[in-house]
C-alpha cells in the first residue's frame, strides 16, 4: 500500500463543478533525470492557498467573487524528447468554497485554471535548471570549497616541529586508539595509546543515539500515517455523501489509500485530493490498526432475519419510472416487520435483509426468460422500495461488484429511507470508539 492522499474535514457536502483541469507544456534542453531532480526541489511550490481567484481562474457558472478559501494543486509529467531534452507538462487544479444564498447549495467546487499557475511553475523550473547549469562542471559547492580551503590553510600552519596531536581512530576490530603525527611518514616512536573516552563523552554519545532513534520513528510515522484506509477491490465507488444514492465521484482501484477523517458503522469519510473529500462503504475498506473491519457477512444478517419476514411474492410489471426497469417484468417481494418500533430495523438491517433476498432468489431470476430484475417493497410507515436489475445481481454474484458498487447501481424510493442519518452516524461513531 503505497499511495496516500490529503484533505480537511468539513461538515457540508462536496459539490464538483463541470470544470476541466488545465495543463501547459514546455520543452527543455536538459535530460529527463536533471528535470525530475529540479522538480523535486520545487515541491513546495506545487500546491498552496490562493489569496484571490482573479488572474488565476477562468470565470464559470458563478462569479469568482462568490468563492472563498481558494486552493491550488499541480501535478507534473516528464518525458524524454527525441533530441535528448525533456518535455514537461504541468496540470493545475483549483478548488474553492462556493457560498450560495441557499446554504444547501454551498460547497467546494472545482474551478478551471486560466494557465497562469502552470506557466509560473514552468518559469520556476526554467530558473532552477539555469542556476544548476551556471555552476562550472566539477566545481564544489561554496560550502565545500570553503571547507577545503580552510583545511588546506590549517595543513600549511602545521610544521614538522609541531607537537604530536592525538585523535581517536575507530577501526572495525580496533581495541585501542592511537595518536597521529603531522609528519608524512610517522615512525613507531611517534605512536602512543590515546586516552580512552571518559564517562561523560560516552553518556553524550548514548543520548545522541537515543535522540536519533526517536527522530527516525517520527519520520517513519510521517512517511506512512497510521490513519490510512486501503481499498480492497477495484471499482469501489467513492461518493459525495454517505448515501447509497450519493453522486459517484470516481471508482477507486484496489490498494488505493486514503486518509480517514471519520467513520461510522457503514461509511468512512476520507480525503481525496486538493480540497475534495468523499465517502466509501466501510465493508470495501481495510481499516487502520485498532479499528476492526466490518465483514460483509456480519451478524446483521441474523438480526435482520429476526426483524423482517416475506409476506408475498408475485411477478408483475415494474411499479415505478426507473429507466433500467421501466415497463419490464420483475419479481416483486413484499416484506413486513416482525416487531414494530424496533430500534434495530434501520437502514443497515433493511439492506442486510435485502441482500439475503437477492442472494436467495438469484437462481430463480437467472433461469427465468421474462424477468428483468427484483423489487423489494418494505410494507411499513418508514418502509421503502429497492430495485435491482438482473445484470447487476449477476455481476455482484460473480464477484465483479462488491456490496457498495452493487448498491450504487440499484434504485431506492425514497432514497432517504436507506440513508444513515446524522444522529445514527454520531451514535455509531461513539460506539465504535468505545
Amino acid at each position: 500500500m503505497e499511495r496516500a492522499i490529503c484533505i480537511v474535514l468539513f461538515g457540508s457536502l462536496l459539490h464538483v463543478a463541470d470544470a476541466q483541469t488545465t495543463s501547459a507544456e514546455r520543452n527543455f534542453q536538459q535530460p529527463k533525470s536533471a528535470v525530475e531532480k529540479a522538480l523535486k526541489q520545487l515541491q513546495t511550490a506545487m500546491s498552496g492557498h490562493l489569496p484571490t481567484l482573479d488572474g488565476f481562474a477562468q470565470p464559470g457558472q458563478h462569479p469568482l467573487s462568490s468563492y472563498q478559501r481558494a486552493f491550488f494543486q499541480c501535478t507534473t509529467q516528464v518525458k524524454a524528447a527525441p533530441d535528448g531534452g525533456s518535455i514537461v507538462r504541468v496540470s493545475a487544479k483549483i478548488t474553492a468554497w462556493y457560498a450560495d444564498p441557499n446554504p444547501s447549495h454551498s460547497g467546494y467546487q472545482l474551478i478551471g485554471s486560466n494557465g497562469r499557475i502552470e506557466s509560473d511553475i514552468l518559469d520556476q523550473l526554467s530558473d532552477q535548471l539555469s542556476s544548476q547549469s551556471d555552476q562550472p562542471p566539477g566545481s564544489l559547492p561554496a560550502k565545500q570549497e570553503s571547507k577545503s580551503d580552510n583545511s588546506a590553510k590549517a595543513a600549511k600552519s602545521i610544521s614538522a616541529d609541531d607537537p604530536v596531536i592525538s585523535a581517536p581512530v575507530l577501526g572495525a576490530n580496533a581495541k585501542e586508539n592511537f595518536s597521529v603525527s603531522s609528519n608524512p611518514m610517522p615512525s613507531t616512536s611517534d605512536m602512543r595509546p590515546a586516552q580512552p573516552a571518559d564517562a561523560k563523552t560516552s553518556s553524550k554519545a548514548a543520548d545522541v543515539q537515543t535522540e536519533l532513534a526517536s527522530l527516525e520513528e517520527v519520520l517513519k510515522s510521517q512517511a506512512h500515517p497510521k490513519n490510512l484506509v486501503a481499498v480492497k477491490k477495484s471499482g469501489t465507488p467513492v461518493v459525495g455523501s454517505p448515501s447509497l444514492t450519493g453522486k459517484t465521484l470516481f471508482l477507486a482501484s484496489a490498494e488505493d489509500e486514503f486518509e480517514m477523517l471519520d467513520f461510522n458503522a457503514d461509511w468512512v469519510h476520507v480525503r481525496i485530493s486538493g480540497l475534495s473529500r468523499g465517502w466509501i462503504w466501510r465493508t470495501s475498506l481495510e481499516m487502520p490498526g485498532g479499528i476492526p473491519d466490518v465483514s460483509p457477512s456480519t451478524p446483521h444478517a441474523i438480526t435482520a432475519a429476526d426483524l423482517f419476514q416475506v409476506s408475498r411474492e408475485e411477478t408483475a410489471q415494474f411499479p415505478g419510472d426507473w429507466v433500467a426497469l421501466r415497463g419490464k417484468n420483475v419479481m416483486i417481494i413484499s416484506v413486513q416487520k416482525i416487531r414494530e418500533n424496533d430500534p434495530s430495523d434501520g437502514p443497515s438491517a433493511k439492506l442486510e435483509f435485502a441482500k439475503s433476498l437477492l442472494d436467495q432468489h438469484y437462481s430463480e431470476l437467472a433461469q427465468s426468460h421474462d424477468l428483468s430484475g427484483l423489487v423489494l417493497i418494505f410494507d411499513s410507515a418508514d418502509g421503502g422500495l429497492i430495485a435491482a436489475t438482473l445484470a447487476t445481481i449477476q455481476k455482484w454474484k460473480a464477484g465483479t461488484l462488491n456490496d457498495a458498487a452493487m448498491w450504487h447501481q440499484c434504485y431506492f424510493d425514497p432514497p432517504e429511507t436507506f440513508t444513515i442519518s446524522s444522529a445514527q452516524t454520531t451514535a455509531s461513531t461513539s460506539q465504535a470508539g468505545r
